[in-house]
């Protein structure tokens, strides 16, 4: 399941979303998670889910590798979608003992289900079409304003670059611990999920010894090449909106302005 997941990899292809601006990115995945929480009606998430699907066509990564990232949470998915579907009051429709389903629990499970699906596409599509370099010159130049009041802006985007650089390292490094462990005899299948849970601890030790070693390492090589934070620091490419850039702006602008709209139209 460790090796399932995909949120903060990277998938290197060329395409119309991979050549966007990060900042552009930024700003619509900015505009869509508003657009998720606004939204109430049924209609309205399908129709998001068809922009959210035809953004992946664009973006040439593979649906089922999206949908791969899906299993590490879909335990969550499914405890959101229960809680709801039972403890929300309303017009019963069936139940058993002490527990009922109504109506209205099963509308709010439903569109529970649809804004974690969507906020997890969202995350995975911005991640996997921009490289954690870009994102941390996304970053940047988004918060650059702030540091004309002293807050640390460069050294904040570069831990969050590096954060994002290191996920599929230690996801990589857990999946091999794991798999030494099972070498030697443990479980991590059988039982109920208190007993998976425990079985997870010895892996954590030397997961944690490995990721100080590696944090040391990155200290000991920025140190060696003079690293003194962002103050004259130049880029071999420097970010630029493009045409495109501003097209795709305006695309999404008026495709959430229309989503959160066509209630009042109709």
């Amino acid at each position: 399941m460790i090796k399932d997941m995909t949120l903060g990899q990277y998938y290197p292809v060329d395409s119309q979303i991979h050549r966007l601006d990060p900042r552009t990115k930024f700003i619509v995945i900015f505009v869509y998670i508003l657009a998720i929480f606004f939204l109430k009606e049924p209609y309205q998430y399908a129709l998001l889910f068809v922009g959210v699907f035809g953004v992946v066509r664009l973006s040439k990564v593979p649906l089922s590798y999206i949908l791969r990232g899906l299993k590490p949470i879909l335990f969550i998915l499914l405890f959101a979608f229960v809680m709801n579907l039972f403890l929300t009051p309303g017009e019963r429709l069936w139940g058993f003992w002490k527990f009922n389903i109504t109506k209205e629990g099963l509308r709010l499970a439903l569109l529970m289900m649809a804004r974690l699906f969507l906020l997890i596409m969202g995350s995975s599509l911005l991640t996997l079409t921009t490289s954690p370099i870009k994102l941390t010159y996304a970053l940047e130049s988004i918060f650059s304003p702030f540091a004309k009041i002293g807050f640390p802006v460069h050294e904040m985007s570069m831990m969050m670059g590096i954060a994002l650089r290191f996920i599929p390292t230690l996801t990589a490094e857990t999946d091999k611990i794991m798999k030494a462990q099972m070498a030697r005899g443990a479980d991590f299948e059988s039982g109920n999920i208190f007993k998976r849970a425990r079985a997870l601890v010895p892996i954590l030790v030397p997961l944690f010894l490995s990721s100080i070693q590696r944090a040391m390492e990155l200290a000991d090589a920025m140190e060696a090449r003079c690293y003194h934070g962002g103050e004259g620091r130049t880029r071999f490419h420097e970010l630029r909106y493009e045409t495109r850039d501003y097209i795709a702006l305006t695309v999404f602008v008026l495709f959430f302005g229309s989503l959160l709209c066509l209630p009042k139209i109709i």
